[in-house]
């Protein structure tokens, strides 16, 4: 059996940041990574660039071999985490064999939702998670004439831009009632909507798949109150869900993710969990929420590397506050913070629909709860840290309304100081 003073399971951000955070206080302890991922470590946000053409495969890794080496990291690809003993800290992997850790983070990320359509388990369908799906579906593209992207969140708009570049004809079925609805209200998500429609796609909104059927073109998609589609393609991009199988009978506490304290730590005193798997603290309300986006990924993992090692500089994690920026037919959309104006919250919104520009900036006593644009330039960690911090804008809420970029930066400036 094998043993480690730190075991990380993941090769993400959260990970890669927990075994930086890690080695920076404890440069000796025996530290292992597994993953079940064939691949260097990579990120997921760069996939729809591999899928594209945009990014070669094998430039978009995030550390190599020596990166481990110098930092005397047993790095494990293809390895499954298949089953948890806290009780004797032991992690079981699908090949058999077992690590006993003394601290273990679980960065296990989150795998692609499959909705329950009937049929969907008879035709062929892609999905987008993972370096391999991104090949899959690049080798795909080039030969599809007809495709149909279920979903219309930002894997399926990534993926549908793709498609209709390629000269797929191209339709997107999402089943809320506008496009994007986690990111942008239906005002922006229209603006979206129009460029790919000027694009040839079409968008099906409040409209629900109920059934799948193979044909001779691939599969027939039979919509809600009746309909059908062909499709040479099938895209199915309905969201994603952490896998938690591995944690049965483990006693970790879990809800939609496993949830996590301040410092990323579980109920259980020596394992911590990080990502897109973590279901921690809300920065907006009591309770906490799953915000699978990669800044909130490396904080997370970030604080859990220090809590492992006992770094004493270590902070506790103030919240999860999405951020989510987007790129489409050369345009770009922003999106940071929560779009709900609370009672007592002012919204002011700029909107040039010539310009193709939309900008929507929500604050409560002075404070930036969220702001939103498209084809308007401000930098979004700015914009996030703003947020977090809580920093009062009170006296230039109607300049950072009219210039977001250079009057973010201006209160960065000062705060950083």
């Amino acid at each position: 059996m094998e043993d480690a003073r730190y075991l990380v399971v993941g090769s993400s951000h959260a990970a890669l940041e927990a075994v930086a955070a890690i080695r920076m206080h404890d440069p000796d302890g025996s530290l292992a990574l597994i993953t079940r991922d064939g691949h260097l470590p990579y990120s997921p946000t760069v996939l729809p660039y591999v899928v594209s053409g945009r990014s070669a495969p094998d430039r978009i890794f995030l550390r190599n071999e020596e990166f481990f080496a110098e930092r005397h990291v047993v790095y494990r690809p293809g390895q499954t985490l298949v089953r948890l003993h806290p009780q004797r800290n032991t992690a079981l992997l699908a090949d058999g064999s077992e690590v006993r850790y003394e601290k273990l983070l679980l960065a296990t990320g989150a795998a692609p939702a499959i909705p329950p359509i009937p049929g969907l388990d008879k035709v062929q369908y892609h999905v987008l998670r993972t370096l391999d799906d991104a090949l899959k579906l690049k080798a795909a593209i080039g030969a599809s004439r007809q495709a149909v992207v279920l979903g219309g969140g930002l894997v399926g708009m990534h993926a549908a831009e793709n498609l209709v570049m390629s000269g797929a004809k191209v339709t997107i079925i999402e089943m809320q009632d506008q496009l994007l609805g986690a990111y942008f209200d239906r005002q922006a998500a229209d603006f979206i909507g129009r460029a790919f429609i000027e694009h040839g796609a079409r968008i099906f909104t409040g409209r629900r798949v109920v059934g799948l059927a193979p044909s001779a073109q691939g599969a027939t998609v039979s919509l809600e109150g009746g309909g059908s589609l062909e499709t040479d393609l099938l895209l199915v991009a309905t969201g994603v869900k952490p896998d938690l199988g591995y944690l049965a009978d483990s006693g970790i506490n879990c809800a939609a993710g496993i949830i996590v304290n301040n410092d990323m730590g579980t109920n259980i005193g020596n394992i911590w969990a990080a990502g897109d798997c973590a279901q921690a603290k809300d920065f907006y309300k009591e309770g906490t929420t799953m915000n699978a986006i990669l800044p909130d990924a490396t904080e997370q993992g970030r604080i859990a590397g220090m809590a492992m090692a006992g770094d004493p500089s270590r902070k506790d994690y103030l919240g999860g506050v999405p951020l989510n920026t987007y790129h489409f037919f050369g345009r770009h959309a922003i999106s940071v913070g929560t779009g709900v104006v609370p009672t007592g919250g002012i919204e002011r919104l700029r909107v040039d629909e010539a310009a193709g520009r939309y900008l929507r900036v929500i604050f409560q006593d002075g404070r930036l709860l969220g702001i939103f644009g498209i084809g308007e330039f401000f930098d979004s960690g700015v914009m996030w840290q703003l947020i977090l911090r809580r920093a009062d804008l009170t006296d230039s809420i109607e300049r950072l309304v009219a210039d977001p970029l250079t009057v973010g930066r201006e209160f960065m400036s000062r705060l950083w100081r």
